[in-house]
């Protein structure tokens, strides 16, 4: 197919352009894990109250990207792109003005309308992506996104903790040591306020970045076109029903979302669960996303050369399993690691996942994309089932309880689910 080969061989400038875009998204989702941090301080909240953080920003997904795809057929999907990047520009200007004002609602509102314009952004971009090139080689340009993505993400709580979160320990101490009740709101709104200069700069920045792209050369891919239905799923069927690896995709990704956010954003509450002292934890989504960043390079090397993205989808899934059960049977920092470790495995899932459950829907590409993308919403309802959970039973029993199974039903849709 010429056009094929033309799009593989044009591939890498609309790769860097793309990259870019995922390690905008990767920057601002990857601020969740600091930001629970700082909103237990800052609104006084206890850790149920704090993961509505992450629900709000992923629940954004599962309301907003079936209209997000129906907003593409519209615009197509380099005018989608930079229609997301407005609407997250607006969303940190909300957060940011009633962070400041202290108003935990207003504030979460403005991470549901980041996430709004994260979902309009991630409908287009991830099969964009993934068809750009030969599907069955999309896990390594995938992979490629996730290093833009999950670096970015290891820079956010160093950047949010350098602005925001430094001295918290003192900071505690200082609130509570506070004679009256007028001292102690001045301390806190002082602290909610240092929020506001970064995401009004970020504003600007995700304002200036959907002018450029909706200016710049990317060009505009037709999914029916380049995503062809496959022989064996030809069936003469119109129906999006008729691929169950797609429905079978959209719970796998559900799940593995779900257990990413977790060792991302709530290690944090996890190993402050030990005792360890808040300017620790407020540092350990950075470990999580490094040991990510370690598991996409691994990835890039290893598919589709030593292993399909099938394979390595299910022993991913198996080494997820084995490092929660290492993490549940120790305790302190040895336990966090393991948290942390839980990065490596997770990196390639949303690389093989995504393409794997995509493949062969031809014009049904653009909705199975968006329910794909609703799927991100294992990541507000998983932590959050980890937070209320850890209050009647151990806390690390807990974040077993929930990983685990998910992790075997991500093994098997490596082993089985795909085909």
């Amino acid at each position: 197919m010429t056009g094929g080969t033309k799009i593989e061989a044009s591939a890498l400038g609309p790769m860097l352009t793309i990259g870019i875009l995922f390690f905008i998204f990767g920057f601002v989702t990857w601020l969740n894990g600091p930001l629970i941090t700082f909103v237990k301080l800052a609104f006084e909240l206890d850790d149920v109250s704090a993961f509505l953080v992450p629900m709000a920003f992923y629940l954004s997904y599962f309301f907003l990207a079936l209209p997000s795809a129906g907003i593409l057929q519209r615009t197509g999907m380099k005018r989608g792109m930079a229609l997301g990047l407005l609407v997250m520009a607006i969303g940190a200007v909300v957060f940011g003005q009633f962070t400041t004002m202290r108003d935990y609602t207003g504030a979460l509102g403005g991470l549901f309308v980041i996430g709004a314009g994260l979902s309009l952004l991630q409908t287009a971009s991830n099969p964009y992506i993934s068809i750009i090139g030969p599907i069955d080689t999309a896990a390594r340009r995938i992979a490629f996104m996730g290093i833009c993505n999950k670096f970015a993400g290891f820079l956010a709580p160093f950047v949010f903790g350098v602005l925001v979160l430094h001295g918290l320990d003192d900071f505690d101490a200082q609130v509570k040591a506070a004679p009256t009740l007028d001292a102690r709101n001045t301390l806190l709104d002082t602290f909610a306020a240092q929020v506001h200069a970064p995401y009004m700069l970020m504003a600007a920045l995700l304002a200036a970045l959907a002018i450029w792209i909706a200016r710049s050369g990317l060009p505009e891919i037709m999914p029916e076109a380049v995503n062809e239905q496959s022989e064996v799923n030809n069936n003469g069927s119109r129906s999006i029903f008729s691929f169950p690896h797609l429905w079978l995709g959209v719970v796998c990704l559900f799940l593995y979302v779900g257990v990413e956010v977790m060792a991302g954003d709530a290690i944090g509450v996890y190993g402050a669960s030990f005792g360890i002292p808040l300017d620790d934890t407020r540092l350990f989504t950075s470990y999580t996303l490094f040991a990510m960043l370690i598991g996409y390079i691994a990835g890039l090397l290893l598919i589709p050369r030593f292993a399909s993205q099938q394979t390595y989808l299910a022993l991913s899934a198996v080494l997820g399993v084995v490092l929660t059960v290492l993490a549940t049977l120790t305790s302190g920092i040895v336990s966090v690691g393991f948290i942390a470790s839980l990065g490596f495995a997770n990196a390639m899932m949303w690389p093989a996942i995504f393409p794997l459950a995509i493949k062969g829907l031809g014009r049904h590409t653009e909705t199975g994309s968006a329910l794909l993308i609703m799927a991100i919403a294992g990541g507000a309802l998983m932590p959050y089932a980890f937070a209320v959970l850890k209050e009647y039973i151990d806390f690390q029993l807990a974040y077993a309880a929930i990983a685990v199974p998910a992790y075997a039903y991500i093994c098997f849709y490596g082993v089985r689910g795909w085909r």
